[in-house]
């Protein structure tokens, strides 16, 4: 990141939820800390909480150490609570909006035109903030503010296009910045650099060389505090609807016509239109859902996903799902890709494993080889730790042909340089008007359209749900999704 991005005010609703918490409030103190943030951008912190502007200021330097961890320095994050303002109201009342007005006409310096607007709320309360800013005409002028949404956006095609069109009433489209923070993550962006800048990859990306693609977004952690939101979410859409399928995207598009956000989203949508649509009566054959049950999670015992709190009794909600998708075009025709997520598995790890088909001929099958029939992979590693690993065969050291298995393995990162927080890189861009990693909702509707027909299928199969033991890598029933026989899940980089 060059370059210091331009003044603007800003906006958080639900300041003090944990979204805000967790990730945007250390998100903004990296961007401070690197002097990204330009000396006339200021914030208001919007939240329920009846405080001053005072103690929202301790509230930031109480909590900023925890998340930020050895990378704090209470002087940075001194200068990042000084540029606040702290406005207590509910998102429901209009009179709230006035205050927030008035707070952004003090705290406005005369070369911050621009707002911007972050709902870290519940989806549910997204209408009422966007209604009550127009009310108050905070939008106002039309076309130059922008307003960031969180996932999920609907529940299925149909809310994603009724929300879509009220959001439309106040804002245009390119002021409407949807967030997936997993195009932010370092890998996802460096996917991107590593297929188009090296004429070493480009060529073998595609049905010639690529048997399958797996894309794994694994979580050793429970569903915590969200019940509310997750027994009526589940993994689907959560997960898979949205991150998932926009990690396929950037794995399978086509070189843009340049490096500029609608070029990009045009290629993003090509891969969503092109995929093979799910016959109803075809569901099983092409997704698998389950929830964990009890288990042991790092030595501790962790309960069922049913009896966690607030959990319905009769939920089939699944806490993981397995999916298989074709993209019908000319690059990727008949390679199937699985995609695969859950909560409570064996560790916190996502990846996209890439395995190429054999050789034509095996020459040395005859010779003593280890491991035949082990394939080449690229390993694309995107948490916890972000690198590429190449996996070719080698001939072993000594006398004859012996063949092994060998790592290339490369970091993005050189050991003094820190890792870039996905959260820090994407509010950059909201700043900068940089719409390149956000989802326009042609996107949204295509991925909806992909992943209805396995929705609307299990809602009318309610009555059985597989289980897996939590701390494990999900139910072994899921493998009949693969293709062949010697299709398996990777679970380690």
């Amino acid at each position: 990141m060059n370059g210091l991005a331009a003044p603007c005010n800003f906006v958080i609703f639900g300041a003090t939820g944990n979204l805000a918490l967790i990730k945007l409030l250390p998100a903004l103190y990296y961007l401070e800390a690197a002097n990204r943030i330009h000396a006339d951008t200021r914030f208001v912190a919007f939240a329920r909480r009846e405080w001053t502007v005072a103690e929202w200021a301790a509230h930031m330097l109480e909590t900023l150490p925890q998340h930020v961890g050895a990378r704090y320095d209470r002087a940075i994050a001194e200068k990042l609570a000084a540029r606040f303002a702290y406005v207590s109201g509910d998102l429901n009342d209009p009179a709230a909006y006035q205050n927030l007005k008035t707070a952004l006409d003090q705290s406005r310096v005369c070369t911050c035109e621009m707002l911007v607007f972050y709902l870290a709320i519940r989806p549910a309360d997204f209408m009422a903030v966007v209604k009550n800013l127009s009310h108050a005409g905070l939008n106002a002028p039309r076309g130059l503010h922008r307003i960031v949404v969180e996932k999920p956006f609907g529940t299925d095609i149909e809310s994603a296009r009724i929300l879509n069109m009220q959001l439309h009433e106040h804002f245009d489209e390119a002021q409407i910045y949807r967030i997936d923070h997993y195009l932010g993550k370092e890998t996802v962006q460096n996917l991107l650099v590593f297929r188009f800048a090296n004429t070493l990859i480009e060529p073998v990306w595609n049905r010639n060389y690529i048997d399958h693609v797996q894309i794994t977004v694994a979580e050793t952690g429970g569903i915590g505090e969200r019940a509310g939101y997750y027994d009526s979410a589940g993994a689907m859409r959560d997960m898979l609807q949205n991150h998932l399928m926009q990690i396929l995207t950037v794995v399978a598009m086509e070189p843009p016509a340049a490096f500029e956000a609608d070029a990009l989203r045009d290629e993003k949508v090509k891969v969503l239109r092109s995929i093979r649509p799910i016959p109803r009566q075809a569901v099983a054959a092409y997704a698998f859902r389950a929830r964990y049950g009890a288990g042991n999670i790092g030595g501790a015992t962790v309960p069922a996903y049913i009896n966690e709190k607030g959990v319905d009794p009769n939920s089939t909600t699944e806490t993981f799902v397995a999916a298989k998708f074709y993209i019908d075009n000319w690059r990727w025709r008949g390679v199937p890709f699985y995609l695969r997520t859950g909560k409570r598995l064996a560790r916190n790890q996502s990846y996209i494993a890439i395995r190429f088909k054999q050789p034509p001929q095996l020459l040395f099958q005859s010779a003593h080889i280890e491991h035949p029939f082990d394939p080449n992979w690229i390993l694309l590693s995107i948490q916890p730790q972000e690198g590429m690993h190449i996996e070719i065969h080698a001939k072993q050291p000594g006398l004859g042909m012996s063949t092994r298995l060998v790592q290339l393995n490369a970091s993005y990162r050189k050991t003094e340089e820190a890792a870039l927080d996905a959260y820090s890189a994407l509010l950059l861009d909201v700043i900068e008007g940089d719409g390149s990693l956000f989802i326009r909702f042609d996107e949204v509707e295509w991925a909806w359209r992909v992943v209805d027909p396995i929705l609307r299928h299990w809602m009318q199969e309610r009555e059985y749900i597989h289980s897996y033991p939590a701390g494990s890598w999900g139910p072994e029933a899921a493998d009949r999704l693969f293709d062949s026989e010697d299709h398996t899940w990777r679970n380690s980089v």
